[in-house]
């Protein structure tokens, strides 16, 4: 007997995030959808703030890292070409090691510790608005000699296995561009991947963030690349995840095998598969995505037991597309939400050594820089129900102990032992980029972009210092390697180093 779903509880629950979205703001679409066809689509706010035209399920956005699956699906389609067990430097001889030796499969399952593109330029002192190219970018990749963490050890978050993955396919003269707008053709899914965010794309809307007074224009400059290329409407991304789940013809097993559990060295599954990442609600396992450029949300949930799934895009970067989509699936099943969790005490925590700190507000726990609400788990201990940025975590006396992306850590209370005046000087990289220690401030940029930022000491040679960047705001950690030697580290980027001038 086939499970009740309660569509019209679902349909409500959407309708009160959708309605939020006023007719002269940015807004967005959810659809709800099974394997026979879309059970409700809702909408609200606007596609653009010049002509106040309403956001429609046929609006055309950009899907950010929902990409990554449907990128994942062309590196299948090609596995003669690119294994996922080959290692990077086989296909980009031009890598240096550890980079050389993480496989192709590590680096879309975000085992590979290969530090982000984006955030690495944010430490470099290059504006999300900065234009860069594919080349020159590869040729900075090409530089670097340091991961993240040893390959296979850890999960954390990075678009750069993507980008790499596909260089690699494109030197073989297989494009994604070509391949998505074919594929998604046949499920009935209009779609584009852009390589800059200036292409043109028929119909894109603009994106829009809001600055605390008023909504402005997106725009950002990074080379996108197939993590986070692709474009398309509400009704053509729920299209071609009805394909997936339907299982026919070109889309036959490739549901299967992005969802397949991926592990780590160790022998240890993770939950992060190949471009999608699991969820479980009531110890049911579903599945889904999400994505994140200036401006613009979009997120995914799939349950392939019933078929039913949701679909959240917009052009606001304030849209939570989880938030509405595990609501719609509890709202859909009858399964119970989990309960956000306040049991660690609130503070800034460090370790003992290394740039490793978390912050405590409330349910939210930020790991170098990268905050998640925590839920209510077995004896005390809380977690983050992330597969993409897994913690689980408990209180000892006055330190938290547990693991953050598989890896285990032990945090005490962070002390504040001031800046020493030994700091002071300029600051350089290899890559050219400089800043100086003045006081107990850190100075990055050049003429009216010259930005002066405090620093928190953490204790033994770690400090923080926050750094604004249009829509935005990064908490960096200094952490002193040497006397004339430092790192800066942020979540995706933790080996961006700088050398004492003179």
């Amino acid at each position: 007997m086939s499970e009740a779903l309660n569509w019209n509880a679902a349909a409500a629950i959407a309708s009160t995030f959708v309605d939020q979205w006023g007719a002269a703001e940015p807004g967005g679409a959810v659809i709800g959808f099974d394997r026979n066809g879309f059970r409700f689509a809702h909408a609200g706010g606007v596609e653009s703030l010049a002509t106040l035209t309403p956001f429609t399920t046929r609006s055309v956005s950009r899907y950010a890292s929902v990409t990554k699956h449907a990128f994942c699906t062309m590196v299948l389609a090609y596995s003669h070409l690119v294994d996922l067990e080959d290692p990077l430097g086989l296909h980009l001889p031009e890598l240096q090691e550890p980079l050389a030796s993480v496989t192709v499969g590590q680096a879309l399952d975000m085992s590979g510790g290969l530090p982000d593109t984006r955030e690495c330029l944010s430490l470099l002192g290059l504006s999300v608005y900065t234009e860069t190219k594919a080349g020159p970018l590869l040729q900075f990749l090409a530089r670097q000699n340091r991961l993240n963490y040893e390959a296979g050890t850890e999960v954390c978050y990075s678009n750069t296995g993507y980008r790499l993955v596909e260089a690699a396919l494109e030197r073989k003269g297989v494009y994604f561009r070509n391949f998505i707008r074919d594929l998604g053709s046949q499920a009935d899914a209009a779609f584009d991947a852009p390589d800059v965010w200036n292409d043109a794309v028929e119909g894109l809307v603009p994106g829009y963030w809001h600055d605390g007074s008023k909504w402005q224009l997106s725009a950002a400059g990074l080379h996108i690349s197939a993590s986070g290329s692709l474009t398309g409407s509400t009704e053509s991304l729920a299209n071609w995840l009805r394909a997936l789940m339907a299982g026919e013809g070109a889309f036959a097993g490739v549901l299967e095998k992005l969802c397949a559990p991926r592990k780590l060295v160790d022998g240890r599954e993770s939950g992060y598969g190949l471009g999608l990442r699991r969820t479980i609600l009531n110890g049911r396992v579903l599945t889904g995505h999400g994505g994140s450029h200036p401006g613009y949300k979009t997120y995914f949930l799939l349950d392939p037991s019933t078929g039913a799934g949701f679909v959240v895009a917009s052009n606001r970067e304030d849209a939570n597309g989880h938030k509405i989509a595990i609501e719609c699936m509890a709202a859909l099943t009858g399964l119970c939400l989990p309960r956000p969790s306040a049991a660690l005490a609130p503070g800034v925590y460090v370790t003992e050594s290394g740039p490793w700190w978390i912050s405590v507000d409330g349910s939210t726990v930020t790991y170098l820089d990268a905050g998640d609400t925590v839920y209510e788990d077995s004896d005390g201990w809380v977690s983050s129900r992330s597969a993409s940025s897994p913690m689980l975590l408990k209180m000892d006396g006055d330190a938290i102990v547990g693991e953050i992306g598989h890896a285990v850590r032990r945090f005490a209370p962070a002390r504040n032992d001031g800046v020493p005046a030994s700091l002071a000087g300029r600051w350089e990289s290899t890559e050219g980029a400089f800043f100086e220690l003045d006081g107990a401030d850190l100075v990055m940029g050049v003429g009216p972009n010259r930005h002066r930022m405090p620093l928190t000491p953490l204790g033994n040679g770690r400090y923080l210092f926050t750094l604004r960047d249009g829509p935005w705001t990064k908490r960096v950690c200094l952490h002193m390697l040497a006397d004339d030697r430092l790192e800066l580290v942020l979540s995706r980027a933790r080996m961006i180093e700088y050398r004492r001038a003179g």
